[in-house]
């Protein structure tokens, strides 16, 4: 999951605010007992035959799904034949032109001159985007910051000099996407501003809530008019360790290895399946998640099995014989993590047909046990999707709120609703863009929960239009 500074500050906002309340029942179309009855035989085939969760096996398999990668290609293709397996309508591939960074072979780094820790090997993977260091490698003296203001007060101290930016994820925030927001700065915008100054390589202490030595990647930012430079991301035990190392040894040199590189944009696709509608066709109900994923695991948190969460609502609809009124469209948005043009290219094509999108469902906040949902609608709309609530809550949804979509649903304009699904949310950054996002961190039940509380939103949205 990727996502913007700008758009972490509002996420981090939204996602911490006070849950509302249900201030009405606007139900019309049937009784509550009625959508009880389906709710329930949704949540039950969920949790019976948890369908997605084999399905996950199955996508986690093929590995990790990096725009550009062989890996998301082969991914793609079987989300194609399962959709179809489902029996949808019709699916389709939409081409996308994506970028391609490749991770290469080689990230090392390690004291290269110390009088008490020469040779010691850190904990670090390159960051997305990253330039790759030359076989030689670069060796430098190492600077330790925790934010922008301080690098920019070392004056002449940084010219040459690996800069370290060790600001911890901020513990006490409650939400840890507060934590996260609090933080990733350093990640996105470190080399660029470590360019400035004269910097010739940056590390990033990990941003993760779990304290471990595995490093978390993500994208970082490259701007033509700033020189590039080389920057890894280092594990939370060997942050601590080398932070404690320079003030024993302020003058140590550390040597950074990487030979990942830049390629051209690379063909890759956004994968659609959908149910028409029977009585109005031209109505469309988006719901999807980014299938494009970080290299390290194999992205089943983020954002495969919400992906698949997704690409269940259509499954739960063919197998309990859910005939929709309004078109439900699954869409699998490619690269997300690193360019977001998957997002891009769907919403231009929203903007070109002449269907009526409803609204959007965005799963991209991993697989835990169901919270709610954030919303960003006129307040009219926000009431009706509340008076759902108690329906809802038969798959532990407790609330509904203002808040954020998502990133690739934000790119779709002239839309009433964008919808993200927002299961708990304490253990994501644990996982989030490291080797730790792995097919064995996803709990079933609470996986099929989430994919039955979106199918239940799917259909409450469907019968009752907004």
């Amino acid at each position: 999951m990727k996502i913007s500074v700008a758009n972490i500050i509002l996420i981090s906002i939204m996602l911490v605010t006070l849950p509302c309340f249900v201030r009405s029942q606007n139900i019309t179309s049937h009784s509550n007992e009625y959508y009880n009855e389906v709710a329930d035989s949704i949540i039950n085939h969920a949790l019976k035959y948890q369908t997605g969760y084999k399905w996950l096996s199955e996508l986690c398999e093929i590995g990790p799904r990096l725009s550009g990668s062989e890996e998301s290609i082969k991914a793609i293709f079987w989300a194609e034949e399962k959709l179809k397996s489902i029996g949808c309508d019709s699916v389709w591939l939409q081409p996308v032109m994506v970028p391609h960074w490749v991770r290469g072979n080689t990230e090392k780094a390690y004291i290269s001159s110390s009088k008490l820790y020469k040779g010691k090997e850190l904990s670090v993977a390159s960051l997305g985007s990253s330039i790759g260091t030359g076989e030689k490698g670069i060796s430098a003296q190492v600077i330790e910051v925790h934010n922008f203001e301080e690098l920019k007060n070392l004056g002449d101290k940084t010219q040459g000099k690996i800069i370290f930016f060790n600001r911890p994820f901020n513990e006490t925030i409650v939400n840890t996407f507060g934590g996260y927001g609090d933080a990733v700065d350093q990640r996105f915008l470190g080399a660029v501003e470590a360019a400035k100054v004269g910097g010739v390589a940056v590390i990033v202490r990990s941003v993760t809530s779990r304290y471990d030595n595995v490093p978390h990647v993500g994208v970082m930012a490259q701007i033509d008019t700033v020189k590039h430079i080389p920057a890894v991301a280092i594990g939370l035990i060997d942050a601590d360790f080398l932070s404690e190392a320079l003030k024993k040894d302020p003058g140590l040199h550390l040597t950074l290895k990487m030979d990942c590189a830049n390629l051209p944009d690379a063909q890759s696709y956004n994968v659609i399946g959908e149910i028409k509608g029977s009585e109005f066709p031209n109505e469309v109900i988006v719901i999807g998640g980014h299938f494009d994923s970080w290299d390290k695991g194999c992205g089943a948190h983020d954002d495969g099995a919400p992906c698949i969460q997704t690409m269940e609502v259509l499954d739960f609809f063919k197998r309990l014989k859910i005939e929709p009124k309004r078109t439900v469209r699954c869409v699998l948005f490619i690269n997300e993590e690193n360019g977001t043009r998957g997002g891009i290219e769907y919403a231009a094509y929203a903007d070109t047909t002449k269907e009526v999108h409803l609204a959007a469902i965005e799963s991209d906040r991993g697989v835990f046990t169901p919270r709610g949902f954030t919303v960003t609608a006129d307040s009219l709309i926000l009431d009706r999707i509340q008076s759902w609530l108690p329906i809802l809550n038969l798959s532990l949804i407790d609330y509904v709120r203002q808040g954020y979509g998502g990133v690739d649903i934000n790119q779709i304009r002239n839309i009433k609703a964008l919808i993200g699904y927002d299961p708990d949310n304490q253990r994501y950054m644990d996982v989030h863009h490291s080797a730790n996002d792995t097919f064995e961190s996803v709990h079933p039940r609470e996986m099929e929960l989430g994919s039955a509380a979106i199918a239940i939103l799917t259909y409450l949205i469907n019968e009752e239009g907004l």
